[in-house]
């Protein structure tokens, strides 16, 4: 036995006039103020090179390194040579299973952090060497605990 429910029939509605929706579009402007033609590209010409004057010394650039003292300096130096050693560790042991993608960049970043901290540390810029080490730490220790 099929039950089908009964519906009333739709009531009539009053008629609502319908707003007049017309729209305005101004007139199109010229294509040359919508898109100006392209002019070529100028060659570019290398910058002629200043001659030194004989006998001039060339300047080092400026150091903006902060000025560590010795304390720092050697606390510094035990904290980049920990982090670093401790990245490098977290590298060699990832070095003997397959990367997928992310494993891969991060053991890229990795890498620069280390070659990076290590110019630091020769250019005598500990602060930085340190920090550069750090992140590579971390981001090693971050590696090492995805394998």
């Amino acid at each position: 036995m099929n039950i089908r429910p009964h519906l009333p029939p739709p009531s009539p509605r009053e008629a609502v006039p319908l707003p007049d929706l017309a729209v305005s579009i101004p007139p199109a402007m010229p294509l040359s103020r919508l898109a100006p033609g392209r002019s070529p590209a100028r060659p570019r010409v290398a910058a002629p090179q200043q001659q030194e004057p004989p006998g001039a010394t060339h300047a080092a650039a400026p150091s903006l390194a902060p000025q560590l003292s010795e304390q720092e300096v050697a606390a510094a130096q035990q904290q980049f040579n920990e982090s670093s050693a401790a990245a490098e560790r977290n590298l060699a042991a990832a070095g003997g299973h397959k990367l997928n993608a992310t494993q891969a960049d991060l053991a890229s970043k990795v890498t620069t952090f280390l070659q990076e901290a290590k110019e630091a540390a020769k250019d005598g810029d500990w602060t930085r060497a340190r920090n550069l080490a750090r992140k590579a730490q971390v981001l090693s220790d971050e590696l090492a605990s995805s394998l």
